[in-house]
């Protein structure tokens, strides 16, 4: 008997302890599986950023073992010396722009931002104008209600029995609306205050930035002064000889012997002397930059980049006025970092 009570004796349950402690388990067992997988990746990206730095490295030391080479060498050094004198003016030109841009930007979106807030002022001062005239309206009212409300009141009191008798009801309801009349027109000079408090406590809107007309205007300006510099370093070909410096690796271009070398090292000199002296005329930029604009196509409405080929001609305007054309497309091939200034 004790035998088969003991086969059929049903199992008791686990303990409820027992369950949650192992449904713990296995959940932290796959926080801990998440968090190492993280840790791998982590320690794969750090392995590859490792990576990347060792190659910069080996570049770097490349570039200086190379620049070191050239400077031993006797036919070379005067070369690296004329390649980076000219890659000096790319930069010089370079900056020139950069600060010309960033300070017709600025100015645009003030005088922008200047106009907006004149126009909301006005607006702001209309209606203000109009709030304080209903208020003092209201206070005309309210003085002729109350001195009605007196005039009222002392005809009630100075009613005899008789006449009281008779019309004091009538009397005392005509009191009654002249004082609600007050009532509600204190109410509503209450409101039209708050009202005007209210304007007066707005804030200016947002400036919403430049549009795509001023974007392009800004751009024809800064195209024109790139032109101007462009012009500046014509002579003797230093422009370009300044963009190939500022896009190649020294070295890669020859200039020649000693002597070459110098004489172009005396031109940059002669050049950038010359360009100190040369005062930027705002009425040349601004001719200049609209003749520009009546050449200028756009790939879409919304674009305020020109196509490169619409802006290929550099207009050389002398002191008498007369415009000279030149073949250069300074935006195509990126003149003095052209692409990265204009507004878009």
């Amino acid at each position: 008997m004790a035998t088969l009570t003991g086969i059929f004796k049903t199992s008791e349950p686990e303990p409820v302890e027992d369950a949650d402690k192992l449904v713990d388990l296995f959940r932290n067992r796959a926080e801990l599986k998440k968090e190492f997988a993280a840790l791998r990746d982590e320690k794969y990206q750090l392995q590859d950023r490792i990576k990347d730095h060792r190659g910069a490295i080996a570049r770097v030391q490349q570039k200086l073992d190379h620049l070191e080479a050239l400077l031993l060498d006797a036919e070379w050094v005067h070369n690296v010396v004329a390649f980076y004198q000219l890659r000096r003016l790319a930069a010089h030109c370079e900056a020139r722009i950069e600060r010309f841009a960033e300070q017709l930007k600025r100015q645009r979106e003030t005088r922008i931002q200047d106009k907006t807030l004149a126009a909301w002022n006005k607006e702001r001062g209309r209606d203000a104008s109009e709030i304080e005239a209903r208020i003092g309206e209201h206070r005309m009212r309210l003085q002729l209600l109350e001195d009605q409300l007196q005039a009222e009141r002392h005809k009630l009191k100075s009613m005899g029995g008789i006449s009281k008798m008779l019309r004091g009801k009538t009397q005392s309801q005509s009191v009654d609306e002249i004082e609600s009349s007050i009532v509600r027109a204190q109410a509503r000079e209450g409101e039209l205050m708050v009202e005007l408090q209210h304007l007066e406590t707005l804030e200016p809107p947002p400036h919403e930035g430049l549009d795509v007309t001023a974007k392009r205007s800004i751009n024809f300006m800064i195209l024109a002064y790139a032109q101007q510099l462009f012009l500046l370093y014509s002579e003797d070909n230093l422009a370009t000889m300044a963009k190939e410096a500022g896009d190649r690796s020294v070295g890669a271009v020859n200039y020649g012997n000693k002597a070459d070398c110098d004489e172009i090292l005396e031109r940059l000199a002669a050049a950038r002397g010359a360009a100190d002296k040369v005062a930027e005329s705002t009425k040349v930029l601004q001719a200049r930059a609209r003749m520009i604009a009546e050449h200028a196509v756009f790939r879409g409405d919304d674009d305020a980049v020109p196509t490169p080929a619409s802006v290929a001609t550099v207009f050389d305007i002398d002191a008498n006025g007369v415009v000279a054309h030149i073949d250069a497309n300074l935006l195509g091939e990126n003149y003095f970092g052209l692409a990265k200034v204009l507004s878009r």
